[in-house]
């Protein structure tokens, strides 16, 4: 039986090629955490302790996974986003702290405990729906995504936070079958954005194992899961109702110009924590002439 101390420093070496130490420790803290239930602040007065044959195992496991660029999240099957913990597997992305961003940014805009109504496109492991209902807890929270494998780890993430949301496994791209006369306070997506050439400049553990399904859209059409949804969003939003897109860098501009030619007003195009454009807010709002 080896030492936690002693297997963590084997961990760092053989991920020299791959992280930093910096990261291969955070790497290591994760693990600890998972499978140990030891908590960072309590790692330096347990490091001492042996792992059984069993826990060694399990290390290992996980370190060669690792090895081949899975990425911890996948290994552990959670993720952390904002306080909470989610489930995750190859069905859904990763949460981002980009999208963490998003969800702190329409909680600042939505302050009141008044029963919104709202819908998230696009939801994944249902990170921003569930989220938002923690935090709004008289909101009414509907969550839309074409994969059922998605949504079916969404509906245990919303058991496992004990929240009620309404799930719906349909295409937003045939939205005008799906809805009669619903109308939302807030209509909220984070959509496939990257498109092929972006692929290049991404890290292979997202390339090798994220769903593209959640991750790409075609290069002829970089904005088509947003003027879907935005054309969604002038039939299914109250007056003054808001629609929050979380973006990418690169289409910013394009983007805000498509919602103001759809007639939204008050369009507002906000940076992330590195100075990219990653958000986008806009209203509905009816003109008089």
């Amino acid at each position: 039986m080896r030492r936690i101390a002693d297997f963590e420093v084997e961990f760092i070496n053989e991920l020299a090629n791959l992280y930093d130490r910096q990261e291969a420790e955070e790497l290591y803290s994760l693990l600890v955490e998972n499978k140990l239930q030891i908590k960072r602040a309590a790692y330096k007065l347990r490091q001492d302790e042996f792992l059984t044959e069993e826990q060694e195992q399990v290390f290992k496991q996980a370190l060669a996974a690792l090895k081949t660029g899975k990425p911890i999240q996948y290994i552990l099957n959670e993720a952390h986003f904002y306080g909470l913990t989610f489930e995750v597997n190859p069905y859904v992305l990763i949460p981002r702290a980009e999208t963490e961003e998003l969800v702190h940014y329409i909680l600042q805009q939505h302050t009141s405990p008044q029963a919104l109504k709202l819908i998230d496109i696009g939801t994944g492991s249902g990170c921003i729906p569930i989220t938002l209902k923690k935090h709004l807890p008289a909101a009414q929270v509907s969550s839309l995504d074409i994969s059922k494998e998605a949504l079916l780890t969404a509906q245990k993430n919303a058991t496992n936070n004990d929240v009620a949301i309404h799930f719906i496994n349909a295409d937003i791209l045939e939205w005008e079958y799906l809805f009669s006369d619903q109308q939302f306070d807030i209509i909220v997506s984070n959509p496939p954005y990257i498109t092929p050439k972006e692929k290049d400049d991404m890290h292979l553990n997202v390339l090798n194992f994220e769903p593209h399904l959640a991750l790409f859209v075609e290069e002829v059409a970089p904005l088509l899961f947003y003027e879907t949804i935005a054309s969604f969003a002038l039939a299914h939003l109250r007056e003054q109702g808001d629609l929050y897109f979380e973006i990418n860098r690169y289409y910013g501009a394009q983007t805000k110009d498509m919602l103001q030619k759809k007639g939204f007003q008050e369009v507002r195009l906000i940076q992330d924590m590195y100075g990219a454009d990653r958000i986008i807010h806009a209203r509905k709002v009816f003109r008089n002439i």
